[in-house]
């Protein structure tokens, strides 16, 4: 029986020193991480403000929008005229300007002039979709700022998560600590000591998986700012943790309607779609197109008449007649009376995805706002005095561990779920700020 025991000591001391090695092991990393980390610290505001500015996709559609914003000047010119410069009628046995009558040097100008209306129709066009253009940076502008926003949060979550790790590490330490004390005076079992050191290295394999989910969430908070990947981010400790009270859903509703660029953009669009059916059933009527000639003449008339040659002046007026217009004007109206209403049906449909985006965010914010403050007010302290409680009365063998390490490991779930509830409702925040356009979304 002795001998027994021996033995089951030695494997106690084995798995406690290995259960050591491997804490002291993430101490270390945790050294190396923390003299990594940037000295300055980013906010949500100072990250919004860096995506804003740097963002390359951002700075895409920009780009775009100051593109076309050049497009209506040049649809709604008249086309360029055609100068001519003829040699006319010169004979080939000499090519001498002097020999015929009808020999002469031309110079002209050709302009094709569309039927009033017709160009003015085009630049209206054109000013919708650079209008359109415009809206489209505010949205991108938009779903970078919730983005970022949610990115943040969800950095603010983990660094959290890792801290309520690493100090509930601690006092499984000090578990450890007790139940080995009372095991070594014989008050004490052996499988308490082995039980709370599993729950350790638990904790430790799950402080490793939230360092390599918060790397990975810090990588893609780097690129919608522009920063090398690999750059380190540093959250502050403190934020604000009030939860405002919001608009009226139907409120809200309305609100979205008269702000979210995405609807803005595609009302501009029905517009331009407009304005293309209309220059579509201009089509029927023809251009012209004007020409004028002046024919410079050397030599003398023949006589009777006599005397030196006179110049040429000619006008031309051509007009294009729609002779095809079953198979392409009228094809032309029904095309573009389509895509007229297939814009109208996508506003519709668009509308409706907005107002779900809305419910959705609405609900996702109370629902993560009651959670936060059940587990801050309620559930946590009552778990932590429970905890407390559990922990004297094992030190006086009147509760069993198992149910203190539950008690432990229940706490510790807790606190994650309260952590997590916070930045549930401030994502839930962003998603309603992008899906109504704008930040003013309270009461």
């Amino acid at each position: 029986m002795l001998k027994k025991l021996k033995f089951r000591g030695t494997v106690f001391s084995r798995t406690y020193a290995f259960s050591l090695f491997l804490t002291q092991l993430l101490i270390v990393n945790n050294n190396v991480y923390a003299s990594e980390v940037n000295s300055s610290v980013l906010n949500e505001h100072s990250a919004v403000e860096v995506a804003v500015s740097d963002n390359p996709n951002l700075a895409e559609v920009q780009e775009r929008y100051k593109a076309l914003l050049e497009v209506p000047s040049q649809v709604g010119a008249l086309p360029d005229p055609m100068v001519s410069l003829n040699a006319m009628n010169f004979p080939t046995d000499s090519f001498d300007r002097d020999q015929e009558p009808m020999t002469q040097l031309q110079v002209g100008v050709i302009q094709v002039i569309p039927f009033p209306g017709k160009l003015g129709l085009k630049e209206e066009a054109a000013e919708y979709d650079a209008k359109a253009a415009g809206h489209s940076v505010d949205e991108v502008r938009l779903l970078l700022v919730k983005n970022v926003k949610s990115k943040w949060w969800q950095l603010y979550y983990l660094d959290r998560a890792l801290d309520t790790v690493k100090s509930n590490q601690a006092l499984l330490q000090q578990f450890i600590t007790v139940a080995q004390t009372k095991y070594e005076t014989g008050k004490g079992l052996q499988q308490d000591v082995l039980l709370a050191q599993l729950e350790l290295s638990r904790l430790m394999d799950q402080e490793i998986q939230l360092k390599a989910i918060r790397r990975n969430q810090a990588i893609k908070l780097n690129i919608l700012m522009d920063r090398p990947a690999n750059d380190v981010i540093v959250l502050p400790d403190q934020v604000s943790k009030l939860m405002p009270a919001l608009a009226d859903e139907n409120a809200l509703y309305l609100q979205a309607e008269s702000s979210r660029p995405l609807l803005k953009k595609m009302e501009t669009k029905i517009e331009a779609a407009q304005s293309r059916l209309d220059l579509a059933k201009r089509d029927y009527y023809p251009d012209f197109k004007l020409g004028v000639t002046y024919g410079d003449r050397t030599g003398d008339n023949p006589p009777p008449m006599g005397g030196s040659r006179s110049d040429f002046f000619s006008v031309m007026v051509g007009v294009k007649v729609p002779l095809y217009s079953g198979r392409k004007q009228s094809k032309a109206v029904s095309q573009r009376s389509s895509e007229l209403q297939m814009n109208r049906y996508a506003l519709l449909d668009e509308k409706g995805l907005v107002m779900a985006a809305i419910s959705s965010a609405v609900t996702d914010y109370q629902e993560a706002k009651q959670q936060f403050s059940l587990y801050g007010s309620g559930i946590v302290p009552q778990a932590q005095q429970t905890v407390q409680s559990m922990l004297a009365g094992y030190q006086v063998s009147e509760v069993d561990f198992l149910n203190l390490v539950r008690s432990q490991m229940t706490l510790f779930n807790y606190e994650l779920q309260y952590w997590k509830a916070l930045s549930d409702a401030k994502q839930a925040l962003a998603r309603l700020e992008a899906a109504v356009g704008e930040e003013s979304v309270y009461e």
